[in-house]
């Protein structure tokens, strides 16, 4: 009986509990920034856009691929600043 018990213990206990801990980490800073998870996200459709697009704008569309890049990782960094202040 007490070994059942501790199985069942440890399947509606301990088992939801480790799923919780690795999904409400990636949640959290999902939602610690909205707004700047939003920016991400659409300088990461910029960039694919940009990618996607002809080769020909006179060096235009590499620069702006590099400014998108430029961006995107000022972004990161901002957001991890806003993390540990």
């Amino acid at each position: 009986m007490m070994d059942r018990f501790s199985r069942r213990s440890v399947l509606t206990t301990i088992l939801p509990a480790s799923l919780l801990a690795i999904v409400l980490p990636g949640r959290a800073k999902a939602a610690d920034q909205p707004h700047m998870q939003v920016a991400m996200e659409s300088l990461r459709a910029a960039k694919h856009e940009l990618e996607q697009a002809s080769a020909d704008k006179g060096g235009h569309r590499a620069r702006a691929i590099k400014h998108v890049q430029q961006a995107m990782q000022e972004t990161e960094k901002g957001m991890h600043y806003d993390r540990r202040h």
